[in-house]
């Protein structure tokens, strides 16, 4: 049996902890990555993997894991520097992205993608955690914010504005707050990923504050606080690429506009070691022609207010 599928098997159990999900993702059989570890340990002589609810490596596992890694990262590197003399790409590009982007653009634009590269593997996984790169075996991430330092290449695709909104029939409720200081007495939806404490971290007078605002809502979903906001459940933060149709269509309305936090960017991050990969050059400027500068979003919300 292939030495090569027997790692890529062997690497992808490890990432996943499990035999079922890494046939999932492998897109086969279970009962052949069970086979195909069974050969590796049988060619090694030595057993890499302790079975059982979660697969877990053995002391000799996780030396050849490291190794594994590697090796197919170098073979990965290999291929990519040959397709990059030819014109057509080809191969498996795995990319993670984050659902609430994904679901209202990043979907059909990777359809295109895929469409005008038909001989382009694409393994998609939408998710809104980050993804480690170096030990799950992605080829790139959207990541959309601000981006902390690391050993990570990272390409704009376009600036992510945050607002603050509510529904009219709130604002006509319980009034429009007029400055931060007001927002205790409102009550606000929490976005988790960014408001674990409770608190709006908002820029006044070239800093950052924080304020505290009446939760009525904590989820890690995107569409959820919007749609609780169009409900009239309080204020929430959202990104304009959430709220723009919504603010168009009259369900919700901007506050606050002096003080909206800082959105950071949405952004494809990729390892150093493929910053050459033609691929993701490929990727990154199918991304950043089709979503537009300045993104359909925005001009969505300018023709809007010019209008």
């Amino acid at each position: 049996m292939n030495k090569l599928c027997e790692m890529q098997s062997f690497v992808m159990v490890v990432d996943t902890g499990s035999i079922t999900e890494a046939a999932r993702q492998l897109g086969t059989a279970k009962s052949m990555v069970s086979q195909r570890i069974a050969q590796l340990e049988k060619r090694l002589g030595s057993i890499v993997l302790e079975r059982g609810r979660q697969a877990r490596l053995t002391e000799a596992g996780e030396v050849f894991y490291r190794y594994c890694v590697r090796i197919l990262s170098e073979v990965e590197e290999a291929e990519d520097a040959v397709l990059a003399f030819q014109s057509s790409l080809r191969g498996s590009l795995r990319l993670a992205a984050p659902m609430a982007f994904s679901i209202r653009y990043l979907t059909p634009i990777l359809s295109s993608f895929a469409v005008r590269y038909p001989e382009l593997r694409l393994d998609i996984e939408f998710d809104d955690r980050h993804v480690n790169l170096h030990e799950e075996r992605y080829d790139a991430a959207i990541r959309i914010g601000e981006l902390p330092d690391s050993s990570l290449v990272a390409k704009t695709i376009t600036a992510n504005r945050h607002i603050i909104c509510a529904s009219p029939d709130y604002l006509a409720a319980h009034g429009t707050p007029q400055t931060p200081q007001e927002l205790s007495e409102h009550s606000a939806m929490l976005y988790v990923n960014r408001e674990p404490h409770g608190m709006w971290t908002l820029p006044v007078n070239n800093g950052l504050e924080s304020f505290r605002v009446r939760c009525r809502m904590r989820t890690n979903n995107g569409h959820q606080l919007m749609e609780a906001a169009k409900a009239g459940m309080g204020l929430a933060i959202l990104p304009t690429f959430l709220a723009a149709q919504a603010i168009v269509d009259g369900e919700l309305q901007e506050v606050l506009a002096p003080y909206a936090p800082r959105g950071g960017n949405i952004s494809a991050v990729y390892r150093r070691s493929q910053r050459a990969s033609p691929k993701l050059q490929a990727l990154t400027d199918f991304l950043c022609e089709q979503i537009g500068s300045p993104p359909l979003w925005e001009q969505l919300l300018a023709a809007h207010s010019a209008g």
